[in-house]
């Protein structure tokens, strides 16, 4: 009779890195600071995780960051709406996307005790397949229902900053 041998089961530390990153991420790339700033305002709220202690990262556990992220994002947030506000996927935005993603799991994965290269892979990653998810599904829907983009994309707003409220860890009452 043969054995059964077990599956190896992915550690709860390894998958508390790996998915909210991949989420904060997946933000990121429909939103370029909603990601930082949801990891800011998050941070900012705790004590510093002794993974981010020396770290360059830090940065953004300083309340006044987050504050700035905050204004940043609301901006984006309107700006988005614009005409003349260039596709999401041009060059320039895209990479500004996925260096935005490189940040936001780099600085989730050093704020859980691991390697700041392999959540700025996963946070890049995942905000460049992000962007060209929304950007075209924004333009499918829009196509599809001859409904503005500028109204779809108030929607996407609304997933978006409900998703990084969802990611975001809150304290223990």
């Amino acid at each position: 009779m043969k054995s059964k041998k077990s599956k190896a089961v992915p550690t709860p530390t390894r998958t508390a890195k790996f998915w909210p990153a991949l989420g904060f991420a997946a933000i990121t790339g429909a939103r370029a600071t909603s990601g930082p700033m949801f990891i800011s305002d998050y941070l900012s709220r705790r004590a510093l995780a002794p993974g981010m202690a020396g770290s360059p990262l830090r940065f953004l556990a300083k309340p006044g960051v987050a504050t700035t992220l905050k204004l940043l994002t609301a901006g984006e947030l309107v700006g988005d709406k614009l005409p003349n506000t260039g596709d999401r996927i041009e060059p320039q935005q895209l990479g500004a996307r996925a260096a935005s993603g490189a940040l936001v799991g780099a600085t989730w994965y050093k704020s859980q005790g691991g390697s700041a290269f392999k959540g700025a892979l996963v946070g890049s990653l995942g905000a460049v397949a992000a962007t060209f998810l929304t950007f075209y599904l924004r333009k499918g829907l829009s196509e599809k229902t001859g409904i503005d983009t500028s109204t779809i994309g108030a929607g996407e707003d609304a997933l978006v900053l409900a998703g990084g409220v969802a990611l975001s860890p809150r304290p223990k009452q």
